[in-house]
């Protein structure tokens, strides 16, 4: 009987780097790799599908970083940030469409929106995020904010039982209510779910709980994303130390 040798073939080796996406052709970059990844993973129905984008009209309002393997020149991750100001001329964060927001106004300090954040399937450990995370530090020590906020989402591809079982978990350990309370403007369908049912952190909400971010509130129901999302604020004094150092000035 002949025997074949299975030679497995090196990884191709990755150089990542974070940068912030300046004119349109990196946007469009971004916005590819936003419908790519949303599509895909979520069945979302996204404004600029017909061009394979995901894009709507705070975009032109936000800047954006991402990280780029530069052994293949591919955009691999990509995160879009909303400052007060610019949510001032807006009329309000995205996150407001979705949530009612009490304490926004009481809240002391320069406020960043984060948005829109994802990561290729291929990229997705820490290594990435903590290269974006890196360029995140920056805006935030740059520009002296002292709140970062935005949402995490969860799939409600399997009728909200993943959400109800992370909620669970968040309710415990996570919740908070002392500097701003997020209302839902669409609730969860109510579900009883036993406690016993278990269900993984997805990543980008897992980084923002290590981070030290606190939930504050239920999550609102994106029916155009087919998710639940979950607001979250990072209190700058608050960073946990142990990833303090992705946020240099930050403590």
């Amino acid at each position: 009987m002949t025997q074949i040798a299975r030679i497995k073939e090196p990884r191709p080796e990755r150089r990542l780097q974070a940068e912030r996406l300046i004119g349109g052709q990196a946007l469009r970059e971004a916005q590819a790799l936003r419908y790519a990844v949303f599509s895909q993973e979520f069945d979302a129905r996204l404004q600029g599908a017909e061009l394979g984008l995901d894009r709507d009209t705070y975009d032109s309002h936000c800047s954006h970083i991402g990280v780029r393997d530069l052994s293949s020149g591919q955009l691999v991750a990509t995160t879009r940030l909303l400052d007060h100001q610019a949510a001032d001329g807006l009329g309000g964060f995205y996150s407001e469409e979705e949530f009612s927001l009490h304490g926004l106004k009481g809240l002391q300090g320069p406020i960043l929106e984060i948005g829109r954040t994802c990561v290729h399937p291929a990229y997705r450990n820490g290594g990435t995020i903590a290269v974006l995370w890196s360029e995140l530090a920056e805006v935030l020590n740059q520009g002296e904010y002292r709140y970062l906020m935005g949402c995490a989402s969860i799939s409600m591809q399997d009728g909200g039982i993943q959400a109800e079982a992370i909620m669970q978990r968040l309710r415990e350990r996570y919740l908070c209510n002392e500097h701003l309370r997020a209302e839902p403007r669409h609730p969860l369908p109510p579900l009883d779910l036993p406690h016993n049912v278990i269900a993984e952190l997805p990543p980008l909400l897992k980084a923002y709980m290590r981070l030290g971010a606190k939930v504050c509130g239920e999550p609102c129901w994106d029916r155009e994303f087919q998710v639940a999302d979950v607001f979250i604020l990072l209190k700058r004094d608050d960073l946990c130390p142990r990833y303090a150092r992705h946020f240099k000035a930050a403590v």
